[in-house]
């Protein structure tokens, strides 16, 4: 039984890494299944992380909590001593439920686990999860630095795989820092990595992070061929999560090839793309991202310095302190947003405030990356 179920597992994998979830699973299945019979429990946690990588691609939440109560149940029913693998997979579970805070608490045990017994690999894995656990809290700076540690023991160990997902999952926290130019550097990186591995569904993921900071920093041809790439190369049922971001991107990217908009401001990235100058960095410039998104809000009307100084400063008008400072701030973001200076195409004065010309063709767009991290 257990010669069959290695080669059920290996069957499984094999389909598992091209992508043909759908042929993965049931081999998969009928490998968890002997394992079980015989009670090999190392290579039935080993059959479930593949499992769980399918059931996270294809978004099946009701699945992946049903393997987390199995695991459980399992564990009481033998009297099983948890192992760091089995805490990671616990971690995996959490993560994937979006339960970042409880999986932070399995891999800190994995990890601890990992370095009594000495299982380089788990601990590399425990690791990794943390990385993503804190990017998915916001505590970016904890993540890299568990993508640093992470990196020191990957020196010692030679897995391809893990090298790989250590430099997405570096990428992928720098593009939740809005620093998609760095991002981008590591994620060329493990491009060429991905030459040494057979993983279509990690090529995928790094194909895709790469069209998403070619997007986030302008270069829009460049993403649309990377985003083109992965649409052809994967199956929409078997890698919702992939697809859903996928279409995301190429939807706005021919949206606004057809619509030859002017301006394009993209709220949850707090970026601006002009038609002429591209991607515009306005870095840590609040106030005239306010001011824009209001012009952009209400296309058209006109806005009085009082309604200005009350709605963007926060503050009650005083002519002698602000007009000058509204003066001032509107040249700085004629200077930014627009391609001639001396003839302006969207920031227009009028008798009693200020107006973005109702003519130019703009959009407050709202687009999110997705994708899953594991």
């Amino acid at each position: 039984m257990s010669n069959t179920s290695e080669r059920f597992l290996e069957i499984g994998k094999l389909y598992c890494d091209r992508g043909d979830y759908s042929l993965a699973l049931p081999n998969l299945q009928e490998a968890a299944k002997g394992f079980l019979e015989v009670k090999n429990f190392h290579a039935y946690l080993k059959t479930l992380q593949f499992t769980l990588r399918i059931h996270a691609e294809r978004e099946e939440q009701e699945q992946i909590t049903q393997i987390k109560e199995n695991l459980h149940d399992l564990v009481i029913r033998e009297g099983i001593e948890l192992s760091s693998r089995m805490y990671c997979i616990f971690g995996s579970c959490s993560i994937l439920k979006k339960q970042p805070e409880f999986a932070a608490d399995f891999y800190k045990k994995a990890l601890e686990l990992g370095l009594k017994e000495n299982n380089q690999e788990d601990m590399c894995s425990a690791i990794l999860g943390l990385s993503i656990c804190y990017c998915h809290q916001g505590k970016y700076e904890q993540a890299l630095k568990e993508v640093y540690n992470l990196n020191i023991f990957l020196q010692v160990l030679n897995n391809t795989e893990l090298k790989i997902a250590a430099a997405n999952s570096n990428a992928r926290i720098l593009m939740s820092m809005k620093k998609h130019e760095q991002a981008l550097d590591i994620l060329w990186l493990a491009y060429e990595e991905i030459k040494h591995s057979k993983q279509l569904h990690v090529a995928l993921g790094i194909i895709v992070n790469i069209g998403t900071c070619l997007f986030e920093t302008g270069q829009k041809d460049a993403a649309k061929i990377y985003f083109n790439l992965a649409s052809k190369s994967i199956d929409p049922n078997n890698n919702k999560a992939f697809s859903l971001v996928i279409d995301k991107y190429l939807k706005n990217l021919n949206a606004n090839t057809t619509s030859e908009l002017d301006l394009i401001f993209d709220l949850d990235n707090h970026a601006i793309v002009e038609k002429s100058l591209g991607k515009i960095d306005f870095k840590n410039q609040f106030i005239l991202l306010d001011l824009l998104k209001l012009f952009i809000s209400k296309q058209g009307q006109i806005f009085s310095k009082e309604y200005l100084v009350e709605h963007v400063w926060k503050q009650n008008y005083d002519p002698e302190v602000h007009d000058n400072k509204i003066y001032v701030t509107i040249k700085r973001l004629r200077k930014m947003i627009e391609p001639d200076y001396e003839k302006p195409k969207y920031i227009f004065r009028a008798k009693n405030g200020y107006y973005l010309n109702k003519s130019a063709s703009v959009e407050l767009s709202e687009l999110r990356a997705g994708g899953a991290l594991l």
